[in-house]
């Protein structure tokens, strides 16, 4: 489980931001499940705040604890996003973590500048006492009196923009293992839920009950969807499937030949067989959508679904996925197609002990004040769950918990979030505001004229 992140000097976070897991109240403890973080944080603010640097800058200690050995060349320097403003630019970018793993605790963190890394630390907490596995700065590195042998080797191969972790980890070292797992197998990120079909079809194969489950959800949320399933589709049918949405813009003998074209060309590929439909090769399946209804209609596809309803597929699927195995589900903008109570419905699967037997955790943004609330007279969110993000006049985020207002369980925080109680809401000049309608009401024309030429 994620305990707790700290990030500093990435890009509108100028200071050490904090996102701190460990419950205050006792309502957010689970009763049964020995939890010792929280399951969700949802961190809500205004357009421009910082809310996506946040996650953002966990998925770069990600993606550097994963890929360094692999994109960072020898004297290639280190990929970041350091503040702006202020002369932070020759500063450090410091990652750090507390995390549970196999039953441990674990503290890792680094700190890079553009050209290396300058300092790296892992400490293990076995049967609650500080144990330091490795500390490093710069090529210095010093390890505690637990660490193997074979650990120590791997100093000795490590590049200045290489982190120690991930080098020890492809060396097969057992101490390092636990954590480097945690980010490459257990910190999972949502997929941009775009209009496409989602990118867990191109992972290879999806068992059955991944798909049980998500039809599961989908009808609970009310979408009237009965089950999911997937089926191959030949290359014809998708020849097919092109060809009809151009109807209306070739004639019949163009269209004719395009077809002919076409079909030659996949022929040739080896996509079919020249005297049959049936393909050479495993093309991915789509997603089909069996509806419920008194008549029974044909499913349907992936692009025929309503964009919310891909939405909540896409992340219903990657939700049960994490709920299965436990880790960290990042989400930016949850809200985004979703209406109020299929995103709380999403939530609740990961607040609900029996759902969520492994201890997973959500970790989203929003700009929904719903959530913040009650939504069909249940509560969406405890208030170790709430996190605001605010910027300041020099452009410097800040991220802080509900719980730093004292809250009472009974208050109405989407009414206080909406009228500035808590801050994390846009300062709108509406002065201003209506100048600049009043303006393009008064010359539209000469606005989209200057549009076109600019």
């Amino acid at each position: 489980m994620l305990l707790s992140f700290r990030v500093e000097n990435h890009k509108s976070i100028r200071d050490e931001q904090q996102l701190l897991l460990t419950p205050v109240y006792d309502d957010a403890r689970p009763e049964k499940a020995g939890w010792e973080a929280s399951t969700v944080a949802g961190i809500f603010g205004a357009n421009a705040s910082g809310k996506s640097n946040i996650l953002d800058s966990l998925s770069l200690m990600r993606d550097t604890v994963r890929w360094s050995m692999r994109d960072n060349e020898p004297g290639a320097g280190m990929r970041r996003h350091p503040f702006a403003l202020g002369g932070a630019r020759g500063e450090p970018t410091t990652f750090v973590v507390d995390l549970e793993a196999d039953g441990v605790r674990y503290t890792y963190g680094f700190a890079i500048d553009d050209r290396r890394v300058t300092e790296e630390w892992l400490y293990s907490y076995p049967k609650q006492r500080k144990r330091v596995v490795f500390e490093r700065e710069g090529s210095d590195f010093e390890f505690g009196e637990h660490a193997p042998g074979k650990l120590r080797q791997v100093a000795e191969i490590t590049g200045e923009n290489v982190l120690f972790l991930t080098v020890a980890a492809r060396a097969s070292n057992e101490v390092v293992d636990p954590v480097y797992r945690w980010f490459s197998d257990r910190l999972v990120f949502a997929a941009e839920r775009l209009p496409g079909r989602p990118l867990w079809l191109r992972r290879g194969g999806v068992p059955e009950d991944a798909l049980n489950a998500l039809s599961d959800l989908l009808r609970s949320a009310d979408t009237g969807i009965r089950s999911v399933e997937l089926r191959e589709e030949e290359p014809i049918d998708l020849l097919d499937r092109a060809l009809s949405r151009q109807q209306g813009t070739r004639d019949t003998s163009t269209e004719r030949i395009f077809r002919e074209l076409l079909k030659a060309r996949l022929a040739q590929d080896g996509d079919v067989e020249p005297q049959g439909r049936r393909p050479r090769r495993d093309l991915p399946p789509t997603p089909v959508f069996n509806h419920g209804g008194t008549a029974p209609d044909r499913p349907l596809r992936w692009e025929e679904e309503s964009r919310g309803t891909r939405a909540l597929a896409a992340l219903g699927f990657e939700a049960q996925r994490v709920l299965e195995r436990g880790g960290v589900l990042v989400v930016d903008e949850i809200d985004a197609s979703l209406h109020p109570y299929l995103s709380a419905r999403v939530i609740s699967l990961f607040q609900d002990e029996e759902q969520n037997p492994a201890g997973a955790q959500l970790v989203f943004t929003s700009h929904d004040a719903a959530l913040l609330g009650r939504v069909r007279g249940a509560e969406v969110l405890k208030r170790d769950h709430i996190w605001f993000v605010d910027k300041d006049g020099e452009g410097r985020t800040s991220l802080y918990p509900l719980s730093d207002f004292k809250p009472r369980g009974d208050d109405n925080r989407a009414r206080r979030y909406l009228t500035g109680r808590y801050g994390a809401v846009p300062d709108v000049d509406d002065e201003l505001f209506r100048e600049a309608l009043a303006r393009r009401e008064r010359h539209p024309a000469e606005d989209g004229e200057g549009a076109a030429r600019r």
